[in-house]
């Protein structure tokens, strides 16, 4: 499998308060993932494992993930997964060849919280990419944000709903 790298990224990070344990398996656990990103989730714990999300209950054709895999896994620190935008983009960024990689870092700032950096890369540096990089840009920050509601509050919202 090969990805689509160059100099276009989206950066975004947010503070946690919550212990590192349990914000790694907010992302890494399926019932858990399931909670405040998408409703439907298949994350298979290992590299080469599924990391697919489903933001359609019971519809495995649109607005989904499916076929995504996790290409990096080290325990509390780092999970990196294989990324298709949503339906509108689908031409565009979810070719099986060319997929780009989301990495999420973990990092323990003390026992109460944790940092979280997720790195979107692979954008191709074309003006046809500028409104899928624009989406993801508000995308990924809607669901840090419902991370940190979940893990805070107990009040996930369920990222990115159609």
């Amino acid at each position: 499998m090969k990805t689509a790298t160059n100099d276009k990224a989206i950066s975004k990070e947010v503070t946690i308060h919550a212990p590192l344990n349990l914000v790694w398996h907010a992302w890494t656990i399926s019932e858990r993932v399931s909670e405040w990103f998408a409703p439907e989730t298949v994350v298979e714990l290992r590299e080469g494992g599924a990391y697919e999300l489903y933001f359609i209950p019971g519809n495995h054709t649109n607005m989904n993930t499916k076929g995504c895999k996790i290409t990096k896994l080290i325990n509390d620190k780092e999970l990196s997964f294989t990324w298709k935008g949503p339906d509108p983009f689908e031409a565009l960024m979810n070719k099986e060849d060319e997929l780009t990689i989301v990495n999420v870092s973990f990092k323990s700032i003390n026992d109460h919280s944790t940092k979280v950096v997720v790195e979107h890369i692979g954008f191709k540096d074309h003006e046809d990419w500028t409104e899928a990089i624009n989406w993801h840009q508000m995308a990924w920050s809607g669901v840090l944000q419902s991370l940190k509601s979940a893990l805070e509050k107990d009040e996930g919202n369920l990222c990115c709903q159609p």
